[in-house]
């Protein structure tokens, strides 16, 4: 499932995203889906099967946009999917949507804005929206200030083996344990989650880790590395944290995915290994 900016839900098979080297450029998204031009593809959610009832009436999409408005769906909405894709959300002139993350109904949120604020709350804050609705209020954004909400984070609040991981756009980052950001009611300014200062230029990502991921990091020059999450200590809240990646002059962090770590993939034994 592949959500865009302007808020359209559009479908999508695996086996009919065409395998490429991590050199080459891949396939234009407009080439595999009916999706306009001018629109741009924020977020994507693996799903296995849309038939399972027990399933998609008992799980929600979360969505968040860069004002800092959040709104929650039940998965059924988006179960019949349709060749010119569907509204996923309402998305408010100069706005735009940035994420959308699988829930159980039960999760943690945590949202974090350019400037090094984040707020928690409780999903159960949120109630469950239609399709076309455009949400409710998850954080302040200054945007008279130029602040931007960069991403968000679901978590089970009983999950004590994840931890939260945070970069800024000159390469700093750090990771900080879940209590340390305290419970508060969705809407407000939230709390410092990393020291944003001119060493480290402004927060671009915050993810949910564990020690068994590993981390790519993409800079705007389109320079990628992998680097293993346990390499990075947990240290406290309001840190700059420490260096994952030196740029060069002019080049920024444009991107952090959270991977499966390269020791955790089990590789399929061939058939002359099986034999």
């Amino acid at each position: 499932m592949l959500f865009t900016e302007s808020g359209r839900c559009f479908w999508l098979k695996v086996y009919e995203i065409p395998e490429g080297a991590k050199a080459t450029a891949g396939r234009v998204i407009q080439n595999l889906l009916n999706i306009p031009k001018e629109d741009k593809v924020r977020a994507f959610i693996i799903v296995k099967n849309l038939q399972d009832e027990a399933f998609i009436n008992n799980n929600y999409i979360m969505f968040c946009t860069r004002r800092g408005q959040i709104k929650k769906t039940l998965l059924e909405e988006y179960s019949r999917p349709r060749q010119g894709g569907i509204n996923a959300i309402g998305i408010n002139e100069g706005d735009a949507l940035i994420e959308a993350k699988l829930t159980n109904g039960k999760n943690e949120i945590l949202l974090a804005v350019q400037s090094g604020r984040s707020i928690r709350f409780n999903e159960e804050d949120v109630r469950p929206m239609g399709r076309t609705a455009a949400g409710v209020r998850g954080i302040r954004v200054d945007e008279k200030g130029g602040d931007a909400v960069v991403g968000m984070v679901c978590v089970d609040p009983n999950d004590t083996e994840t931890s939260v991981l945070v970069v800024s756009e000159k390469g700093m980052g750090k990771r900080s344990a879940l209590d340390e950001y305290r419970t508060q009611s969705r809407g407000g300014k939230g709390i410092k989650t990393i020291n944003v200062t001119a060493k480290t230029g402004h927060l671009v990502a915050i993810k949910a880790v564990t020690d068994q991921d590993d981390l790519m990091i993409t800079t705007t020059s389109g320079v990628t590395i992998r680097t293993a999450a346990d390499a990075l200590r947990v240290m406290g809240r309001a840190t700059q944290g420490v260096r994952l990646i030196r740029l060069d002059d002019g080049d920024d962090i444009a991107d952090v995915a959270v991977v499966v770590s390269a020791e955790e993939i089990e590789i399929p034994a061939t058939e002359n290994e099986q034999d």
